[in-house]
């Protein structure tokens, strides 16, 4: 005999039974307990940085006429009105705040990690399929994500709102600058939630949401540099339409807001049509037998990893173009404040504005090649909690050989990365001045020195995943931490010795400041005894 059962009708989550909501108040204890550290690391530092970066400015902008200068060079540049946006209006908030604009992008990044880390990342390691079969509700799981990731954004906008007004600038300002981070980072959390419901892989959802998000940024940015029409189909162009400290318009938080609420439907709709671990992209079917590069764990670490090295080297030639086509600029930005040319010089090296401009702007490279060398370490975690690392070490094939290949591009990758980079600055910078063999090489060369420091933070990411897997991922906070060391550092706003513990303070200054080769074989060393520590304690410790 034959049973037939009638099929569960699909519920949105507006119509749902509460059963499919049940244990979510559980999950999101869990999500926070294993949040502890890096959700209020994330919170802290998105919402403290805009008030450090208004009192720089403040600080070294002190006459009106200064301001106006400032906001006459910005608007005449294209590069800078494509990394930062326009400035609305000639007043100390709005130029304060100008750059911190950058934490509308970063904080979604924030966001999308945290999504997709609680969602596909559960279900592709099979941890979401074992508390799906207890009392637990399908739709929990995505609650407790979405909402550590709102309520970590609300904190963050909250925090920025009251940092910003404590030194002294508009409420109505700050308010409106604390609200487009805090939407900033929710809207792309939904998107996120959508992402993760598309495949199978946590890595393809990651990399679905942040071609989403440098679509929008694309946009925003040839939209500013343009005549702004662009950044109309972007919400990171809605968040600096918002326009903090420059007669605000409260009404884009409107379009952000139905952003978030129809992408979380729509996510929510997704995941009531599908089985747990499955997705909506199919995945295609390999080949029959492996091809000659997967002959070895170094091939198998390449075909991972190549579509990431590929899509990082080009975020870095697109960046690397937009700083070439800066540098020129810098001059007339400062104008004729002294304390702004005495930071300059000081942070970059040199008595060249334009070469301390390129030291200091590729020092804040090297911090993102770390963040995409950390990323390649940690495919390393992904692969031993999801089974897979087991499958390959059943064969022939030891720990450190194994874990070789995908340090080889943790390594390499920045190289490859900062050299594009390097390269991209030098063309658009000495096209500009006539003298492009002269800048060239020495722009490259800026770049390339920062590779020990950014070996550095890769080696602390492989020793935590040697000898501390659990806190592999606190590596990113210790990136993080290192970043916000290195911008207050160079403010003058912090004791020497803790700048020293930042590694991008280290490497000479090029392309003006005098070579030394000193510090670089410093850097080399912890690198290396980091490196060797984490490979050693893989060797020796269990699988996870």
């Amino acid at each position: 005999m034959t049973a037939i059962t009638a099929e569960r009708p699909f519920s949105a989550p507006l119509f749902g039974h509460p059963a499919d909501f049940a244990g979510t108040g559980q999950l999101l204890r869990l999500v926070l307990r294993r949040d502890r550290v890096v959700l209020p690391l994330w919170t802290l530092v998105l919402g403290l940085m805009p008030a450090f970066q208004l009192i720089s400015v403040r600080d070294l902008y002190t006459t009106q006429e200064q301001l106006d200068s400032f906001a006459r060079t910005t608007a005449a540049s294209p590069a800078l009105l494509a990394m930062y946006g326009p400035v609305f209006q000639n007043t100390l908030g709005s130029i304060g705040t100008w750059k911190a604009g950058a934490m509308y992008s970063m904080i979604a990044i924030a966001t999308v990690l945290t999504v997709v880390r609680h969602t596909r990342a559960e279900e592709e390691s099979g941890r979401a399929e074992l508390v799906g079969a207890t009392s637990i509700g399908r739709f929990a799981g995505l609650t407790a994500a979405l909402l550590v990731a709102f309520g970590g954004s609300a904190l963050a906008g909250v925090l920025c709102a009251l940092s910003l007004a404590a030194t002294d600038v508009a409420l109505a300002g700050s308010v409106a600058f604390g609200a487009a981070l805090a939407a900033s980072g929710i809207v792309w959390a939904a998107v996120a939630a959508v992402t993760a419901q598309l495949s199978t892989s946590a890595r393809v959802a990651r990399g679905l949401a942040f071609a989403v998000l440098g679509t929008a940024f694309a946009l925003r940015a040839a939209g500013d540099a343009g005549n702004g029409v662009l950044s109309w189909f972007s919400p990171l162009g809605w968040c600096l339409q918002i326009r903090p400290y420059a007669q605000e318009r409260w009404w884009v938080l409107l379009p952000l807001a139905t952003v978030a609420v129809l992408a979380t439907l729509v996510a929510y709709g997704l995941l009531g049509t599908r089985d747990t671990g499955s997705g909506l992209i199919a995945q295609r079917p390999g080949p029959a037998a492996a091809g000659p590069d997967l002959g070895g764990p170094g091939g198998l670490a390449w075909r991972l990893q190549r579509g990431s090295l590929l899509a990082w080297t080009i975020g870095f030639g697109l960046y690397g173009l937009m700083i070439g086509g800066a540098v020129n600029s810098i001059g007339d930005m400062i104008g004729d404040s002294g304390a702004i040319t005495d930071l300059v010089v000081r942070m970059g090296g040199s008595e060249s504005l334009e070469q301390s401009f390129i030291a200091y702007a590729v020092a804040m490279l090297a911090a993102a090649a770390s963040a995409y060398s950390i990323s390649a370490v940690l495919r390393l975690h992904d692969e031993e909690t999801s089974g897979r690392a087991e499958t390959t070490l059943a064969a022939a094939v030891g720990r450190v050989r194994y874990a070789a290949g995908h340090l080889g591009i943790a390594l390499l990758g920045p190289v490859l990365a900062l050299t594009v980079a390097g390269a991209a600055v030098g063309i658009v910078y000495g096209a500009a001045t006539g003298d492009l063999g002269a800048k060239l090489p020495r722009t490259v060369a800026a770049a390339l020195v920062q590779v020990p420091a950014v070996w550095v933070l890769t080696g602390v990411a492989i020793a935590l995943f040697g000898l501390a897997p659990r806190f592999a991922p606190v590596a990113w906070g210790v990136l993080s931490t290192t970043i916000v060391l290195f911008f207050v550092g160079s403010l003058d706003g912090l004791p020497q010795w803790l700048v020293d513990l930042v590694p991008f303070v280290h490497p000479p200054k090029l392309p003006g400041a005098e070579f030394h080769i000193t510090p670089l074989l410093w850097l080399l060393a912890v690198a290396a005894v980091l490196t060797g520590a984490g490979l050693l304690g893989y060797r020796r410790r269990d699988l996870r």
